[in-house]
């Protein structure tokens, strides 16, 4: 795996970091989500391309699928030169369950500088069935909506893929 300089540090915090991130409060966007002005958890300062991936599909070959579309475009284009989210909500929660198949792939990911946002509104849902609040990876990032992420993320130009 070719890193560049930035991404090699976000690295080795993600790996540093990871014992303690499992008992880290969860990442969230809830209490400053703006539509007209999105933030991000990795700082990218010289991405110059963005994409949106949607996982709203509780098949974990369309996870693979995702997580190689996301790797490929990273190869493709340098990991310093654009910056990917993948946002799951539906079915596709399940993709970011702390349990998931794909966990280890997440992690390693979110240390590359992929995002990996959850949809609170499914969380919700999943919550009134389970009679709790789901558990994530530690890499996941709560957004209000999965739908509105996406659509706000599209607003400021980023190319959108549903694998």
């Amino acid at each position: 795996m070719n890193l560049s300089p930035l991404r090699r540090l976000a690295l080795a915090a993600a790996l540093l970091g990871a014992a303690g991130a499992a008992h880290a409060a969860q990442r969230s966007m809830l209490g400053h989500f703006d539509f007209d002005h999105p933030s991000f958890v990795h700082e990218l300062p010289f991405a110059r391309r963005a994409l949106v991936l949607q996982v709203s599909s509780d098949d974990p070959q369309t996870w693979q699928l995702t997580l190689n579309n996301a790797q490929n475009v990273l190869k493709y284009f340098g990991d310093d030169q654009v910056r990917v989210v993948v946002v799951a909500f539906g079915p596709g929660l399940r993709m970011l369950l702390k349990d998931s198949p794909v966990a280890a792939r997440i992690a390693a990911q979110d240390g590359e500088g992929i995002e990996f946002d959850a949809c609170h509104n499914t969380m919700e849902g999943m919550a009134r069935k389970l009679g709790h609040m789901p558990a994530l990876v530690p890499a996941a990032v709560v957004v209000p909506a999965g739908l509105v992420r996406v659509m706000q993320l599209e607003k400021a130009g980023f190319a959108y893929v549903r694998p």
